[in-house]
């Protein structure tokens, strides 16, 4: 009887998987591209924490306080990104 071992994933195979990046399909430029890298990332730890709130590993209180700091970032990253000043969206 053959032994089989299950081969292991590599590293960029693993991120890959775990924080799956989708093709941008915008206009190219550098800043579009870093803030969709960046909203692609919040949406990915708005995931994590609704998955750790909803099983009990967080208060509905910690994933709110998390998820508004993970806006806070986003917004402060739009506004670096393209000057804008607009502090309503």
């Amino acid at each position: 009887m053959k032994s089989e071992t299950m081969q292991q994933p590599s590293e960029p195979e693993k991120d890959k998987f775990i924080s799956p990046r989708s093709r941008y399909y915008g206009q190219v430029k550098p800043e579009n591209l870093i803030f969709n890298a960046n909203l692609q990332e919040f949406a990915q730890k708005v995931g994590i924490i609704t998955s750790l709130e909803t099983n009990g590993k967080l208060t509905s209180q910690e994933a709110y306080k998390k998820i508004k700091c993970l806006w806070k970032q986003l917004k402060r990253s739009k506004k670096q990104l393209f000057n804008n000043n607009d502090s309503s969206t």
